[in-house]
Order: structure tokens, then sequence, then C-alpha cells
């Protein structure tokens, strides 16, 4: 009889989860320098794009939940300048991830190009001149915003989200890998040819897909600590049946070990996961952050309520009236288990931190209030804000804003 895969509980996974993702390590040192982050980033090995700036980009926001406080330029310096060490592509969604991963994604931009040449034949054909003038703008002029091409179709058709046709056909050339994307100004994209902007040993680098698939696979895996196929899968967004067929291979080699998880099944049984060979196991996790709608611990939904019986959906999109916790809801995290969220906003003209909501969950500790207000005291120095305001809005809002002014 085959024996069953070791047993951890939720507990236990929580706290592989978070340690792998770098928290409770937090070092009593108050700066936070390219050595810092470059360690991060070799742990969480991406940090997602998006352009909502209500409270703060959300590409800057995994370092201070896990680091603190720190000066974003050195996060900008390292995606800047001659020889950049960050780049970007749709590693997730859009990301920026070391230059020397890129190499990881090439069957990614190979499968784009055969999809989108396949589904978008008629628009790629149209504008084929169009494509064979940008190369050479961009081989002429070097690396260029959207907005900065001359051309007759490069201008939007109504609301910011409808793309010109320059764009679009940017858009196109960079998920194919045929673009890469230079340093940005401001948060426009700026688009350049390969050998502009990314060095030879990246450009001269081929992976097969197989190796790439199982290399993706194996990060997720050290990434995460624990997690299920879906979880791994998602975290690179590879599909399932090749994740599958990595997890295979990372298991034979004894990469990844298969394991149960309390409560991680149907009907609250034992699920099956899967435990980086290398993930630490700590006894106890304490800590404090505020996250991202966008950092690793939540960004795939079905995990954050898997792991910490946590619901969440941001509500950017929703009507005003039908949103429950607001506009930009930041999950709490404290101990080992997420416990509440605040919908904040960055008020950068009166220098005041806007917490619009404020709500706890159901078994958050006692202590809640009086930690929640010590990570928004630290988020608004952060960001060089002078107050605090809290509205009346959550089950967490009175006990806040009690603390915020004792």
């Amino acid at each position: 009889m085959t024996a069953q895969p070791p047993l951890i509980s939720a507990a236990q996974a929580r706290r592989i989860a978070l340690a792998a993702q770098g928290f409770g390590t937090r070092s009593a040192a108050t700066d936070v320098g390219t050595r810092q982050l470059g360690s991060l980033l070799s742990r969480i090995h991406l940090l997602q794009i998006d352009s909502v700036n209500v409270w703060e980009r959300s590409h800057y926001m995994p370092v201070f939940s896990r680091l603190g406080g720190y000066d974003k330029a050195v996060l900008d310096r390292l995606a800047s300048g001659r020889t950049p060490r960050l780049t970007e592509y749709w590693a997730h969604e859009a990301a920026l991830l070391p230059v020397s991963s890129l190499p990881l994604f090439a069957w990614r931009m190979r499968d784009k190009a055969e999809r989108d040449r396949r589904k978008n034949a008629a628009f790629l054909e149209g504008h084929a001149a169009t494509i064979a003038w940008l190369r050479a703008e961009l081989l002429e002029r070097g690396p260029l915003a959207a907005s900065e091409f001359e051309h007759e179709a490069n201008k939007r058709r109504g609301s910011w989200w409808e793309w010109s046709d320059v764009k679009i056909v940017l858009e196109y050339l960079f998920r194919w890998g045929e673009l890469a994307s230079a340093p940005r100004k401001g948060f426009e994209r700026r688009y350049a040819l390969p050998a502009q902007v990314l060095p030879p040993e990246v450009l001269g680098t081929e992976v097969s897909a197989r190796d790439a698939v199982r290399e993706l696979t194996a990060m997720a895996a050290a990434a995460h600590g624990i997690g299920t196929t879906a979880d791994l899968a998602d975290y690179f967004r590879v599909p399932m049946a090749l994740t599958k067929t990595a997890l295979e291979e990372l298991s034979d080699s004894g990469e990844v070990l298969p394991v149960r998880v309390a409560e991680w099944g149907k009907d609250g049984q034992p699920g099956l996961a899967w435990l980086h060979r290398d993930a630490r196991r700590p006894r106890a996790m304490d800590a404090a952050a505020l996250l991202s709608p966008f950092d690793p611990v939540v960004w795939y939904r079905p995990r954050a309520e898997r792991m910490h019986d946590f619901h969440y959906r941001i509500e950017i999109y929703t009507p005003a009236h039908k949103r429950v916790y607001g506009y930009y809801s930041l999950p709490i995290l404290l101990g080992d288990a997420v416990v509440g969220r605040v919908d904040l906003k960055n008020d950068r003209q009166s220098r005041v931190l806007r917490v619009q909501s404020a709500w706890s969950e159901a078994d958050a500790p006692a202590d809640i209030a009086e930690r929640t207000a010590l990570l928004l005291r630290e988020a608004a120095a952060w960001q060089n804000l002078d107050d605090i305001v809290v509205a009346d809005r959550g089950t967490l809002a009175r006990d806040l804003a009690s603390e915020l002014t004792t």
C-alpha cells in the first residue's frame, strides 16, 4: 500500500508561505538599498505593475510591505539607466522582473505571436506598413513611448483605454518579444528594439519551452513555499497541463515534495499540494503589513480564500453604490493571517492619508486596531504625509480612529 504524503496543518502552511514571500525577517536596519531589493526580487521574482495611483502604484508596495519605508528611487534606478537590472514583460500580468529572467518567457512570446497572428490576421495584415514604419522609427530614433510616434493612426478613439492603432501594434510587437521595454518616463511604457536595451547575454540565451516552464514552476514553488498545482501555475500564468508535467519532473528530482494540507481539500478535508524542498518551516510568524491588491500573497484569489479564509475582490470597476469595502482596499496582514482591509487614498495635495473605510474579519485579533494604526503611521511617513484621517465606515473604523488620536 502506497503511503500518503505527509500532512501539514493549515496554520503551518500559512507560515511557510509567508516566510517564502519574505515576511518575518525584516531587519532592524532603516536603510533599504539595492542589495536588499535584489535579495527580495530573487525571492519573489517579479513586481506586478498596475496603473491605479489612488494610494501608491502597485509595484512599489510589495517592497514596502516586506522591508518597510524605503526610497522608491532605489527601485526606479534598478529599472532605469543604460544597463537596467529590471525590465517589463507579461510574467504574471504586466510586471517588472529581472532582465536575466526574460529568456524564460521566449516560449510565451512565440505562443502569443502565433495566437495573435491567427486570430487577428486581418488587422495585422492591414497594418503591415505601420509595423515596418514603427521598427524603422525605433531603429533611427531609439526607445520611444507610444505618444512620441507622429503618425495619422496614433490618435485615441475615445476614452483612455481605447488605444490608437499605433499603440495596439506596439503592444503586439512587445507581446511577441519583437520589441522590448525601455525604462519608463513617468508611467508611460517606452518601446525599443531588443538590441537597444537588452544585454548580449540575454539576447543570446535560448531556453527550450520545456526547460523554461520547469524553471518557472520551480521559481513559483520557491516563491510560494507551498501551494497547489493551480497556485503554482498562476504565479507566472503557466497553463495547468504544462505545470503538471513540470511538477512531475521536479518531484522526481526532489525539488518539490508532495504533501497534504489540512482543510485545503473539499468539505474541509486535506488537499494535495507541493512543498519546495528549501522552504522554511517557522514555528511562528509575526508579520505586520498592508498588502497591495496585486501582492503575491493575495493576487490569486482562490489561494487567498483557501489559505486565509479571506474573500477578496478589488472594487475599482464596481459602481460606487455597489462597493462593499471601497475603491482600493488593501488587505491587512497580522501574524500569519490576513485579518482585515483598509480603503486608502493618498491625498497628495493636502498631505493627508485618507482611510475611507476600515474593516476587520470575524476572527481578527484583539489588537488589530492598535497594530493597524502603527502600519498606517508607517505608510504615511513613507509617503511624506502629515496626517491620517479615518472616515466612519467599516467595522474597524472607530477603533482605528481612536488609536490614531492617542
